[in-house]
């Protein structure tokens, strides 16, 4: 069973369950079928919960960071809040100016999932969304498996499927912190490296140009390990439009990216399907989060595993697009050692 982890609004308990794996200990509530906190060992065996969270279920819902949150049907922008599918057009909620982000504002992280398997290393949830939620088309069933694998492994496993085409984009937005969430000040500090030759460049509000730019003598060139925030604030239009990163990177190798926290030894290596990667540097989140600790903005990194941003209204990049009664599946792995 799990524990209460607080009320909603409307009086409906929300439960939180624990699961582990060796040393490591995942945290996951019911509401948004969402990842509140992740325990990993450092070198000297020490374990600090490196994702950033809130203690309280309404914290989840007000705030628009999306902290450890499933994210669906489809993950980031779509511009105009709307594109075609089928000879027609589907239009979902303006959320962000004319566009739409995270398919909202009825977003899947205010929502309770029901919990469909649990085992002690394992869990999964599982949503029903029917037609026209959100604007998308066909009933729909979505799952997400949260499983702690070898004592050092955390994969997320995301299964949908649905009677009409439609769109399945699933991620996990959790911020990363390997120091440990309580030290957000260290959070830039850490080594980042990602192979990725390309990114999307974007404009003001977020939508991809459409272009696919190459890293090598910009800011977003990690494919050397370096802090995350050492060229944040060079004179460098992406970064400026957007108060440091928030772009997709492609992914063609994996592991696709590396975070590593040289002072605790925390290291993780990411692995993916998908075909491309947002970094977002929490550039605008002031928040309390658990325990109290105040949450500047670059207090953490997501590394959001999705199709490339608005590739709906792209026909050169692959489309999210699932065919009725064909299944979507997706996995991303997150796995910790130490240096």
């Amino acid at each position: 069973m799990g524990e209460e982890f607080g009320k909603l609004p409307g009086g409906e308990a929300v439960t939180i369950y624990t699961i582990a794996s060796g040393k490591m200990i995942a945290r996951i509530t019911d509401l948004g079928a969402t990842l509140v906190s992740l325990f990993v060992p450092g070198r000297d065996g020490q374990v600090a919960d490196v994702v950033l969270g809130f203690d309280e279920p309404a914290d989840y819902i007000r705030s628009g960071t999306f902290f450890g949150a499933t994210v669906g049907r489809n993950a980031n922008r779509v511009a105009g809040a709307s594109f075609p599918l089928n000879g027609e057009r589907v239009c979902l909620g303006k959320n962000e100016g004319e566009n739409n982000l995270h398919s909202g504002p009825d977003y899947y992280k205010d929502r309770l999932w029901q919990l469909e398997s649990r085992e002690a290393d394992r869990i999964s949830f599982t949503l029903r969304s029917p037609h026209g939620d959100q604007g998308f088309p066909g009933d729909a069933v979505i799952r997400v498996e949260y499983a702690l694998e070898g004592g050092n492994t955390l994969a997320v496993r995301y299964w949908a499927v649905a009677d009409r085409d439609t769109v399945f984009n699933l991620t996990n937005h959790s911020y990363f912190n390997l120091a440990g969430h309580h030290q957000p000040q260290k959070a830039m500090e850490q080594l980042f490296c990602m192979p990725a030759r390309v990114f999307t460049p974007a404009d003001a509000q977020s939508i991809p140009t459409g272009q696919l730019l190459p890293v090598a003598g910009t800011p977003m060139d990690f494919r050397s390990p370096k802090p995350l925030g050492r060229d944040m604030e060079q004179d460098f239009e992406p970064l400026k439009l957007q108060n440091g990163i928030d772009h997709n990177f492609e992914v063609f190798c994996n592991p696709c990216a590396t975070l590593s926290d040289p002072a605790s030894g925390r290291a993780m290596a990411v692995y993916t399907d998908c075909p491309g990667i947002q970094v977002y540097t929490a550039n605008f989140t002031h928040e309390i989060g658990k325990g109290g600790v105040r949450y500047a903005p670059r207090s953490g990194v997501a590394l959001e595993t999705q199709y490339y941003p608005n590739s709906l209204n792209h026909p050169q990049w692959r489309r999210s697009i699932t065919p009725a009664g064909q299944a979507y599946k997706s996995e991303t792995r997150y796995k910790f050692f130490t240096l």
